[in-house]
């Protein structure tokens, strides 16, 4: 009776084993369900928290762009991107992020051409910062090619056109020297050598020596020029011992000085003519090859700084632009107008070829508008021609 009764208890208790284990399963069975149906959902709503924190910082710079600007915007767009901002630490769901999209479409749509993109890269990006640094180097080298190169052939221009002046003045004054020379008289001879000197100075006037004297400095400021053009090419050997730039005082004798005087101009024009040619050939290359290029690449640099201004203040900038083409067209555009030396001289341009040069780097319009002006020429004389030749 004992054992009976005690299975009655244990069965009236529920600590058998009988009633504990199915109440275990079942717990189990329900746990399990639960946690199996729960995972899922997690898994596809809970997004990453940095998938879209780029689109984020667009949409509040937009936002902070149009609040600037005092444009309106919808309070559900507002809304969307103070959600987004909040979903960024604790992780995006579907709607959130769905949210977030629509309101960046739509205020890239009110603001255009403002964009996100723009905005971030203009005041957080260092694209922007990048780019006016290298249009900053580009056009300080340029700067050091150009400044020195232009100086140099300015001297070098000046220098040369003031020895070709300097040269007329002394070849007409050689020419009247040898006019004024005049034998002395016969009865001089039978006199002292001093005498005879004397009297050959007396038989010219003021005028003519103050035109010996005119022609003396007059070489010595062709020598003096020509010395200095000498360091900007490769000249010609020139024996300095040879050249006698001073009158002999007292002048006694007015023709031995000037024979002396033109024997003396006709070695220093020797080597300024050489000196001038070498250089003007030299530098005439740079003048007409180099600097226009170069000035086209520097009016392309103004035109692109300049634009990149108007990007920032419009907010604009996105980087995307690719200044390569721009600079190449430049440069071709500057070397054309160094060799064709009437550029633009059929529509009324008086500029010089370096202006026209940084004119066409600056706007590359201006380049294309002549090319076709010029195959519009091309194209009529032909035709002309043609015309001639079918009248009777």
């Amino acid at each position: 009776m004992a054992e009976p009764m005690q299975g009655q208890h244990q069965g009236a208790t529920g600590t058998g084993p009988s009633s504990s284990q199915p109440g275990r399963v079942a717990a189990s069975v329900t746990q399990l369900a639960v946690s199996s149906a729960a995972a899922p959902a997690a898994d596809a709503t809970v997004l990453p928290m940095e998938q879209y924190a780029v689109q984020l910082e667009e949409a509040e710079e937009l936002v902070k762009y149009a609040a600037d600007m005092g444009i309106e915007i919808d309070d559900e767009v507002r809304r969307s991107v103070f959600a987004g901002r909040l979903a960024a630490t604790s992780g995006w769901t579907q709607e959130i992020a769905g949210s977030l999209l629509v309101a960046l479409t739509t205020l890239s749509a009110k603001l255009k051409p403002v964009s996100g993109e723009s905005l971030r890269k203009c005041v957080i990006g260092k694209e922007a910062a990048e780019t006016i640094r290298t249009y900053r180097r580009w056009a300080i080298g340029l700067g050091a090619i150009i400044v020195p190169v232009s100086v140099l052939a300015y001297v070098a221009s000046a220098t040369c056109e003031a020895i070709r002046k300097d040269i007329d003045l002394a070849n007409g004054l050689a020419v009247t020297l040898v006019r004024d020379i005049r034998p002395a008289p016969a009865t001089a001879s039978t006199e002292g050598s001093d005498n005879t000197a004397t009297g050959n100075l007396q038989l010219h006037d003021q005028n003519e020596v103050k035109d010996l004297q005119l022609f003396a400095s007059t070489i010595r400021d062709i020598h003096a020029r020509a010395k200095r053009l000498s360091f900007l090419g490769p000249t010609p050997a020139h024996d300095q011992k040879l050249a006698r730039f001073e009158l002999p005082v007292p002048l006694v004798d007015f023709s031995g000085a000037t024979k002396d005087a033109i024997k003396t101009y006709q070695n220093v024009r020797y080597f300024a003519q050489s000196t001038q040619e070498a250089v003007s050939t030299s530098f005439g290359a740079v003048a007409s090859c180099v600097l226009p290029a170069l000035y086209g690449l520097l009016g392309a640099c103004a035109f692109l700084i300049r634009m990149f201004e108007g990007q920032i203040k419009a907010r604009t900038f996105t980087g995307m632009d690719r200044p390569t083409a721009h600079f190449l067209i430049a440069g071709i555009g500057g070397l054309v107008v160094g060799l064709f030396g009437d550029f633009g001289a059929g529509h009324g341009s008086v500029l010089p070829p370096l202006a026209l040069a940084f004119l066409v780097g600056y706007g590359v319009d201006v380049f294309f508008y002549f090319l076709d002006g010029l195959l519009q020429t091309f194209a009529r004389a032909p035709t002309k021609a043609t015309g001639d030749q079918a009248k009777p």
